[in-house]
């Protein structure tokens, strides 16, 4: 049952995938498909981005004012939404990745991982 269905290790929570996006931005602006691309490949395709949740996660980045967009032409000639951070966003990416740290010391803690 779908619903009983326990969360692959490659499947990414929304905070998460927010945190993802706004740190493969800080490169440089990107389109979606870019963006879900740059995140596979450096996790070395552990994550996997589906567009059901890059294509909300970055319009709600965009109300927030993390990222701002704007239309033009992809490498293949297509017409594309271009994501770029803001200040606004370089900021939440600091906060956020300190957050991250935080937390992923704190589990490795509990597992038992020394940080040595």
């Amino acid at each position: 049952m779908a619903r009983n269905k326990t969360p692959d290790a490659g499947e990414i929570l929304q905070g998460t995938l927010d945190l993802l996006i706004l740190r493969t931005l800080i490169l440089g602006p990107a389109h979606g498909h870019t963006i879900a691309h740059s995140i596979e490949s450096t996790s070395e395709n552990a994550l996997e981005v589906e567009q059901g949740s890059l294509y909300p996660a970055l319009h709600r980045l965009e109300d927030r004012g993390l990222v701002s967009s704007e239309w033009g032409v992809s490498d293949n000639n297509r017409r594309a939404k271009f994501y770029r951070l803001t200040a606004k966003g370089h900021k939440e990416l600091a906060a956020a990745t300190s957050r991250w740290r935080r937390m992923t010391r704190a589990i490795g803690l509990i597992l038992g991982e020394s940080n040595g």
